[in-house]
């Protein structure tokens, strides 16, 4: 029978590491997954992919043996179908603002009776030995509150029949619940969003459900998982890339700068042009 490990970790009590992909690229999957991370998730809603991308990016990742997850863009059954078809173990869904909407999206994961998704796992039946119907117990359905009706709603949508875990993404939580006051972002320290992600994770420890974090930095996810949250995920390729990319660049030109050598300026051109 086909078992997700990451949901067999958390249910043990063990806090989980998530990594994130936003670059179409197999490559990058498989440097990602290759560094230690519990899960990786393929972000279809704002990453810089499509598809035809995702497949490949999963089959990238089967060699370091993390589980593979998406962010779909949208509670659209086709493109929930087909990531699960194609690997996924885990679906995180945007914009889950009530309880009749996260029933909705679970349904879409799971096969009949107790949901519509269709059956034909072109290639998670050969990525994963022993898939088949069983998969319904075992594939991880995260909801996304990001707005004032999710977390009016918050008690209700966590108390959803089949729902797995609720993933809370600060950004667009800041952004839909505070009407422009406060910037969206990672890491909040608000008293009010704190106090915001704090009553979010409380819901879920009450219905029994996962609690799931979007972090910038690890400092802040290790906070989080001692707040009880069971899964954090830490900056993403991108940022990862951006920030490694400008720590390199910034510490030559701070070395540069300190040399007491020759200047670039004071380098003469040869007869032939060279230098």
């Amino acid at each position: 029978m086909f078992e997700n490990k990451l949901k067999k970790q958390m249910l043990a009590g063990k806090p989980a590491l998530n990594g994130w992909l936003s670059i179409g690229n197999a490559f990058t999957a498989e440097i990602m997954a290759a560094q230690g991370y519990d899960s990786v998730t393929i972000d279809i809603q704002h990453g810089a992919l499509d598809y035809s991308d995702v497949l490949p990016m999963f089959q990238a990742m089967t060699a370091s043996n993390v589980t593979p997850m998406a962010r779909v863009p949208w509670r659209e059954p086709g493109i929930i179908m087909k990531a699960l078809d194609a690997g996924a173990q885990g679906i995180i869904c945007p914009m889950i603002n009530t309880a009749e909407e996260a029933a909705e999206f679970i349904s879409y994961l799971r096969y009949p009776p107790h949901g519509q998704r269709s059956f034909g796992p072109t290639r998670a039946s050969i990525a994963y030995a022993g898939y088949d119907i069983d998969a319904n117990d075992q594939v991880l359905a995260l909801a996304m509150i990001e707005t004032q009706d999710g977390v009016d709603n918050l008690e209700e949508i966590a108390a959803t029949k089949g729902l797995d875990g609720i993933y809370v993404g600060p950004a667009d939580l800041t952004l839909g619940t505070q009407q422009g006051r406060l910037a969206p972002g990672f890491d909040r320290s608000e008293p009010e969003m704190v106090e915001l992600i704090k009553r979010i994770q409380t819901a879920c420890a009450n219905n029994g459900i996962f609690s799931c974090l979007h972090c910038g930095t690890a400092d802040y996810a290790a906070k989080a998982v001692g707040w009880g949250f069971n899964l954090t995920t830490v900056s993403g390729d991108s940022r990862l890339l951006a920030t490694a990319a400008a720590d390199s660049v910034n510490s030559w030109r701070q070395l540069i700068k300190n040399t007491d050598g020759t200047k670039n300026s004071d380098i003469k051109s040869d007869s032939k042009g060279g230098y």
